[in-house]
């Protein structure tokens, strides 16, 4: 599988978010995200928009001092056509004393049974969250009006190039069932079905082995066998 980037719109590139755009980000992903059945889950529906981008806004925070940050497809003009938040291995969960400083802020937004839900979310996904170093991908979203154009293909390819490069896996949370077959051409394949309790809506953790360089054996070429990924131990 190739990780190449899809043949680029003219005028836009990939490039690490500025710090002065991260309102622009969350405006960009609180338009992606919502329609997302988990975010609808926990963010009240008055003003839904507005909670979604005051929630990224909060993420772009904690994701900052990780490695990898937060990338984005851009025109030269400054346009943010998709946006994706990146933690390196080893580093996908905040400190404690981070994630507690900003609780009140998570509680505005998500109001009293929204928080309830949100803790429900973290402790599914912290739970099925796999334990071998790996990049992992919380959240990327492209604009309204852009999907199906390549723009969010040619945002993540960029950085699993670089893990195939570097033989880093890669990992992430699909909250929609319509994303799995995007996330699976890019390599990535769903681990398991995790149902959030309550009637909840569902996501689907996903796993992406690095792909071999070109001319290193592929897995099933090694091993003689079928080159059915394994699932990532937890």
């Amino acid at each position: 599988m190739s990780t190449r980037p899809a043949p680029l719109l003219a005028g836009y590139g990939i490039r690490f978010a500025r710090p002065t755009e991260s309102g622009a980000v969350a405006a960009l992903l609180a338009r992606a995200f919502a329609d997302d059945p988990v975010m609808a889950w926990m963010i009240p529906a008055a003003d839904r928009e507005r909670g979604i981008a005051r929630y990224f806004r909060l993420a772009q925070r904690q994701q900052r001092p990780r490695a990898g940050a937060v990338r984005v497809a851009a025109t030269g003009g400054g346009r943010l056509l998709a946006a994706a938040l990146w933690s390196g291995p080893g580093c996908w969960k905040p400190a404690p004393v981070r994630e507690l400083a900003v609780l009140p802020r998570y509680a505005g937004i998500f109001g009293l049974r929204g928080m309830r839900r949100a803790g429900e979310v973290q402790n599914a996904m912290h739970e099925a969250h796999p334990q071998p170093p790996h990049w992992y991908l919380p959240s990327v979203g492209t604009d309204r009006g852009l999907q199906g154009m390549g723009v969010g293909s040619a945002l993540l390819a960029q950085q699993l190039a670089d893990c195939d490069r570097l033989g880093q896996p890669a990992y992430l949370e699909s909250s929609n069932v319509t994303n799995l077959p995007f996330y699976e051409n890019l390599g990535f394949r769903v681990t398991a079905e995790i149902r959030l309790p309550g009637g909840g809506p569902a996501f689907w953790p996903m796993w992406r082995d690095p792909d071999p360089p070109a001319g290193r054996p592929t897995r099933r070429d090694a091993s003689g066998g079928s080159g059915e990924r394994r699932r990532p131990t937890r």
